[in-house]
């Protein structure tokens, strides 16, 4: 009898352990989907304001405090 009480101790307590470990899972699976739709989200400002920059590079031409070629 003290075997089988033994064992069903040990079975409780990987159940409980494994309760437990469902519980983190799910809660670090959702910490990384957030963390990946705020990676994605900041990507695109990114590549957006990469293009913006590219833009206002084009088409700015020259400094406007560049010191002129004769001095």
């Amino acid at each position: 009898m003290a075997g089988e009480n033994d064992l069903n101790d040990r079975v409780e307590a990987l159940e409980v352990r494994l309760a437990y470990q469902d519980e983190t899972i799910e809660a670090l699976n959702q910490t990384v989907t957030a963390q990946w739709k705020q990676i994605d989200a900041l990507t695109r400002q990114l590549a957006a304001l990469s293009e913006r920059l590219d833009q206002a590079e084009s088409s700015a031409g020259a400094p406007a405090n560049e010191r002129p070629p004769h001095y």
